[in-house]
């Protein structure tokens, strides 16, 4: 079969895109903005790329279009393919079709933490010998891809509650038919979509409804919106995990053994009812960390994979791309990479590097409010709040009604940070801020879910600059 994808670029249809060819289809697809790195790692599985949405791609004569949640009435392909008929599908629903329709399917849902969930589960079931597909809105260290397709029967996919396309309000999860989900944490996002919070517990118990009798939920006992979700209606085995001495009679209870945890590291007991289970060694930090690696200790225990063996295989767990990644070191100051864009995430990505690096070393948050619920001001009061655990805060953002400006003045949401914070317009002059008030010792935390205009990179040639000029003097 030939499919034509449309919006391919993107990190899911990218993924879906790879997952097609390794099926045995002919893929070919087209995007607004086609390049690298997306357009580079499809055109290496073979890949045709087309820059734009132009009518005339309908000349290509595939047998079926898949259609990206970026798509919109007015595109002029997508157009053509609706005034000819032409037959097309969303990219959730094809993939629930054609990729997942005979997988024991492990579905990480949740506001926050789904790739890095995902990623530790796809790896534990990995190092058990699974050999499990994946779909992963991220690049997993330890497989240097975000999607594949093997002949085994499970296949760990991370299940956004974002709508699936202009056609299909429906979040993208319920397609995916679920054995074993993952409820991670719920708290409002998307603003763009979904009018307010009970919206999304909504979404979320479609998908509830759609696990099997013989499935199992992982369900975050920490979260009310979890808990009236799951108030609702409940038809598949319920494990909880996030809590001591149980939630719940009847339910299966994970927790970390918070009080043996030592300050230095990221080490941390596992318990089952009440009972240790092991102990995992990594260098990750941060309770939110803790709370992914639960979870995804409890759903591999539902494939058949025991604690122990789970937490021996997160030792070797090298984390997501973007994930507090370390981008480099210039003069001893190093510069992270992180994808944190909703408040509680900036929180809790601050929050564990100032736990990694103690109270001695500062931290100088570069944040760009990218996403479209920041964009769009539903979380902006909730910036400062975020930020308190950073030394230095330098925001980036352009007031206006363009589509990548914001529309809310960014300077006046950091103002009750008072002089450790800063907005800028300029990424130029962001970057000269930045350089200007590194010292050695600091930590350059860079947090935006986009491209942020390759400002890591930018900052670590302007400080390697300001160290040759240093040594030429």
């Amino acid at each position: 079969m030939h499919i034509h994808i449309l919006g391919i670029c993107g990190t899911f249809m990218g993924g879906v895109a790879v997952l097609a060819k390794q099926a045995g289809h002919k893929v070919t697809g087209c995007d607004a903005n086609v390049y690298p790195p997306m357009s580079t790692q499809l055109e290496a599985q073979g890949i045709e790329l087309i820059q734009g949405f132009g009518a005339a791609q309908t000349e290509l004569q595939p047998d079926l279009y898949v259609i990206g949640n970026v798509i919109v009435r007015g595109n002029p392909l997508m157009e053509e393919i609706l005034n000819r008929g032409l037959p097309y599908i969303s990219g959730p629903q094809w993939i629930g079709e054609h990729i997942l329709r005979d997988k024991w399917v492990l579905a990480v849902a949740g506001t926050h933490g789904k790739t890095t969930t995902s990623a530790m589960l796809a790896w534990i079931l990995e190092d058990a010998g699974y050999n499990p597909g994946f779909l992963i809105g991220g690049v997993p260290m330890n497989f240097a891809i975000s999607a594949r397709l093997t002949d085994a029967p499970f296949f760990v996919i991370e299940a956004d509650e974002y709508d699936t396309a202009f056609f299909d309000k429906r979040s993208k999860f319920v397609h995916y038919h679920a054995k074993t989900a993952i409820l991670n944490n719920l708290e409002y996002d998307h603003a763009d979509i979904f009018p307010d919070l009970a919206a999304i517990e909504t979404q979320f118990h479609h998908l509830v409804r759609t696990v099997p009798g013989v499935g199992c939920l992982v369900v975050n006992a920490r979260e009310p919106a979890l808990e009236r979700v799951m108030s609702r209606g409940c038809w598949s085995e319920q494990v909880m995990f996030g809590v001591e001495n149980g939630t719940e009679k009847g339910a299966v209870d994970w927790s970390a053994g918070w009080s043996m945890m030592t300050h230095d590291n990221g080490d941390f007991d596992i318990n089952l009812d009440g009972v240790k289970q092991g102990t995992v060694h990594w260098d990750l930090t941060g309770e939110h960390n803790r709370m992914n690696a639960l979870a995804a200790i409890a759903a591999a225990r539902h494939v058949g994979i025991v604690p122990a063996q789970a937490v021996a295989a997160l030792a070797k767990f090298e984390n997501v791309k973007r994930r507090m990644e370390l981008r480099g070191t210039v003069q001893q100051i190093a510069v992270y990479d992180d994808f944190a864009h909703h408040p509680t995430a900036i929180a809790t990505t601050v929050e564990g590097l100032r736990k990694k690096v103690g109270k001695g070393g500062r931290i100088l948050a570069v944040l760009e409010p990218r996403s479209n619920t920041m964009k769009l001001g539903a979380m902006k009061d909730a910036l400062p709040g975020s930020l308190t655990d950073a030394d230095l805060i330098f925001g980036y953002g352009v007031k206006g009604t363009g589509k990548a400006a914001l529309g809310w003045d960014l300077a006046q949401a950091l103002a009750p940070l008072g002089d450790k914070a800063c907005a800028y317009d300029d990424l130029d002059q962001l970057v000269a801020a930045v350089v200007h008030a590194a010292r050695p010792g600091d930590h350059v935390l860079v947090m935006s879910n986009g491209g942020f205009g390759g400002v890591h990179q930018k900052i670590l040639d302007a400080l390697a600059a300001v160290l040759v000029t240093s040594d030429q003097v």
